[in-house]
């Protein structure tokens, strides 16, 4: 619903050879609409194609990607999550040079909302590492737990955590002083109170670890990525983009990609972690949502893959029907030649008739 087209151009449409690697396969048999969407609801950019109702481009823009201009008309780039290359053939060189600097534009954008969300994850998580466990709040306490992300975004939601407090257990100890049986009874319930704070303390204190484990193979990802992306452009300057080197810068892509994708899936494990040490019933409730969500699109799928069906069966219907009537035309074509011959020799006979008369 949040994304909306910031930029549309024309240009033909191709895809690289899943088999070769080298050669250009097009997508769309003329020129079609190629648009950058943003969704604010995410903080994405996307750049999406239609051919019809085909979606011949559906990528999104990542930090690491890059635009390549070829020729004077022609650029291209990498997917890694659609496995595949995109090209896009322009009509003039202008629109190329437009296309290219908006690619930058919105890769950069991506690269700064990345950050941004890598850096409220840290704010999110360094209280944790520097309050001491004997300064962690009463078990008596509510914590209210931390918006799960719904969209699916690297994005942490900040929370405000509750203030309001409840009543010590010495106070309410005190309200019951004459009964000893009461009084017991509380005591027993604080203990038991702090042996699960101990414990969630315990388990905070490994996540707290965890957290700092993560961070260290963030930044040997990031090394990593920094050293690939200095490959890629060594060999970007060795060759002039030989389709070797073009399979190799491929596969580098990919491989920054897949780090990318061990990183946020380490992120995923992270939130998770928190969310169960917080409150388990709302994980279960929005498993339940997203179930639900995952039925509703799944019966819609169906139902459009029977209506899908149902069209290509009234257009091989309606293609039967037009051989029949070719058959049918043919047949009295046929006949009307038969009819005009038979009348061509009555006429010449006819003809004959009145010479001789004559």
């Amino acid at each position: 619903m949040g994304e909306q087209p910031i930029y549309s151009t024309r240009a033909h449409v191709f895809q690289i050879d899943p088999n070769t690697k080298k050669n250009w396969l097009p997508t769309s048999k003329h020129a079609v609409t190629v648009s950058y969407f943003y969704d604010s609801t995410r903080n994405v950019y996307r750049i999406i194609s239609l051919d019809g109702t085909k979606a011949i481009i559906n990528s999104t823009i990542s930090p690491n990607m890059t635009f390549t201009k070829t020729s004077q008309k022609f650029g291209q780039w990498a997917d890694s999550r659609a496995n595949t290359v995109y090209g896009l053939g322009f009509s003039t060189e202008h629109h190329l040079s437009k296309f290219a600097e908006k690619f930058a534009e919105y890769k950069e954008a991506a690269r700064l909302a990345k950050e941004k969300s890598q850096e409220k994850m840290e704010m999110a998580t360094s209280p944790s590492q520097e309050s001491p466990a004997g300064e962690l709040s009463s078990p008596l306490t509510p914590v209210t737990p931390p918006m799960e992300n719904i969209n699916g975004t690297d994005e942490i939601c900040d929370t405000t955590p509750n203030t309001d407090t409840r009543p010590e257990p010495a106070q309410n100890a005190l309200a019951f002083a004459h009964s000893p049986a009461m009084t017991k009874h509380w005591e027993a319930e604080l203990e038991a109170l702090k042996g699960n704070n101990a414990k969630l303390t315990a388990a905070l204190l490994e996540s707290t670890a965890n957290v700092k484990q993560w961070k260290q193979q963030l930044a040997a990802y990031q090394e990593e990525a920094e050293r690939l992306h200095k490959r890629v452009t060594e060999l970007e300057c060795q060759s002039n983009q030989t389709p070797v080197i073009k399979s190799q810068k491929t596969e580098l892509n990919q491989t920054i990609e897949e780090l990318e994708t061990t990183l946020r899936d380490k992120e995923e494990e992270m939130e998770k972690l928190k969310e169960e040490l917080e409150n388990m019933n709302d994980l279960m409730e929005q498993k339940d949502t997203l179930t639900q969500k995952l039925e509703e699109t799944e019966l819609r799928s169906r139902v459009l893959e029977e209506q899908l069906a149902g069209a290509e069966q009234r257009l091989e219907e309606n293609q039967e029907e037009q051989e029949n009537f070719r058959k049918s035309l043919r047949t009295l074509l046929e006949l009307l030649d038969g009819k005009i011959f038979e009348l061509t020799e009555l006429r010449d006979t006819l003809a004959r008739l009145i010479e001789e008369a004559s």
